[in-house]
């Protein structure tokens, strides 16, 4: 079950909703462990009994952490054993096998192994569940029903925001419910849905319309460049906002995930505004136990580029997530070491030029399937191998999706953001919001109930 599907939207989470503002506040936990639970079976029926399992453990080594204090680091290193081996297992068993098999004379066997949703996610926030016990960041919970609704609380739960025990360490006991909060909530939640929906289901079409023509040119592998660039962070940034939107309307207070990262001038800068949960998972929990940056130049470079090979192996069990990710390793050390020097006395228009050069070019490498048609949809934007410049079907495309591309433009930025936030427009975006809110929330459904193309790309993951 998505969030941008008729079962969710309305039924499943009116109902929830209603149970969840029915019943005492002492069986509020409770409703939302059980509408997590029968929310992840919709999706994985059968894995829904590895969760269970994987939370069990996650709380028992937890109390094991917290009471031996003497034997904690193995209690914790043996928590992150298994957590990581769970993941291991089932994301990239035959990642692993395919490339043993390189070097092997007799070949072993590819096994079936159906990966669980949202299993990147949670194995995340249970890692740093133990972590921050062991630490003393967090104290360790004793209720089990409680760990159990933190880890597989539905709205975050397969696809984030990764929200860390410490977050909503006190919600869980104490959080309010006020009008205001859910209305917020509501409100955030449609804007979500409508970025999902409205814009990057339709930059998806055009991505795919690309990948299945044989009549490329330089205008549509542009095209393809800026519309897979804005499909998969209006995909995943109104995944988030639907997600935050959701938590509001259960009490919770969920930290942002996105700040308008297309208008960053540095990649340092744009992975500041990019998953910022995920960004900051792996410098805590990765990049500063490694040393981070106070250690040797060598070290410090080594640490750069575990945790953003680690970071491209998170994503997906695939060769080309790991360059990927190394990728932006090696870009981050070469501004760190000099390049920032020379970007420092360049206009910000040049700057903001480079980097949303650097992150279509990222975004090609991400979708890729292979190296070959990695480098040929590269070297397209630049119409090495003498491909036309134009054609009339590309041409077609160009003027089909001009407008949800201006608009997706425009949306990636503040631009909207700020103007309707000047004072002289206060009253009249307050009179009209629940409109616009309301023909979002009815054009979103008409696109959903049509069956158009309504897929959600972090589910790999």
């Amino acid at each position: 079950m998505i969030f941008s599907s008729i079962t969710f939207l309305f039924f499943f989470l009116p109902i929830v909703l209603a149970i969840y503002y029915i019943v005492p506040k002492k069986f509020k936990n409770l409703v939302l462990l059980a509408a997590s639970l029968i929310f992840y079976f919709f999706g994985e029926p059968v894995y829904v009994v590895l969760m269970i399992v994987s939370i069990i453990s996650t709380y028992i080594f937890g109390l094991l952490i917290d009471k031996y204090k003497e034997n904690s680091k193995f209690f914790l290193i043996l928590s992150i054993c298994v957590s990581v081996g769970i993941l291991i297992y089932f994301k990239y068993t035959n990642f692993l096998i395919e490339n043993i098999n390189l070097w092997l004379k007799h070949k072993i066997d590819f096994i079936y192994v159906a990966l669980p949703i949202g299993i990147s996610f949670y194995t995340f926030q249970m890692i740093s569940y133990t972590v921050d016990v062991y630490r003393g960041d967090a104290k360790v919970q004793k209720n089990i029903l409680k760990l159990a609704t933190y880890i597989s609380l539905f709205p975050q739960l397969i696809a984030g925001p990764i929200v860390r025990y410490t977050t909503i360490e006190d919600q869980l006991e104490n959080r309010t419910h006020t009008l205001e909060k859910f209305s917020n909530g509501v409100r955030r939640f449609i804007v979500g849905l409508g970025k999902k929906v409205l814009i990057a289901n339709v930059l998806g079409e055009l991505a795919n319309k690309f990948l299945g023509t044989n009549d490329a040119t330089v205008l549509f592998y542009w095209l393809y460049g800026i519309s897979s660039m804005l499909q998969i962070y209006f995909d995943f940034s109104g995944y988030s906002d639907m997600a935050i939107g959701l938590g509001k309307m259960f009490g919770f207070e969920f930290l942002e995930n996105f700040n308008y990262p297309y208008i960053a001038t540095t990649v340092t800068d744009f992975w500041r505004r990019w998953h910022i949960s995920l960004s900051s998972w792996f410098r805590d929990y990765i990049y500063i136990p490694l040393g981070g940056n106070r250690v040797s130049k060598i070290k410090w470079i080594r640490n750069i580029l575990i945790v953003w090979m680690l970071t491209g192996l998170w994503h997906g069990a695939s060769w080309n997530f790991v360059i990927w990710g190394l990728y932006f390793g090696i870009l981050l050390l070469i501004e760190k070491l000099f390049l920032n020097k020379i970007l420092d006395k360049l206009p910000n228009i040049i700057k903001r030029i480079y980097l949303l050069l650097i992150v279509m070019i990222s975004f090609i490498i991400f979708n890729g399937n292979g190296v070959n048609e990695i480098l040929k949809n590269i070297t397209g934007l630049f119409g090495i191998g003498g491909i036309s410049a134009i054609s009339s079907e590309s041409l077609y495309y160009f003027k089909s999706y001009l407008i949800v591309l201006v608009i997706g433009i425009i949306g990636a930025t503040p631009i909207m953001k700020n103007f309707f936030q000047k004072e002289k427009l206060s009253k009249f975006v307050n009179c009209l919001e629940p409109i616009f809110l309301v023909l979002i929330l009815l054009i979103s459904t008409s696109y959903i109930v049509d069956g158009s193309f309504n897929p959600f790309l972090y589910f790999r993951f």
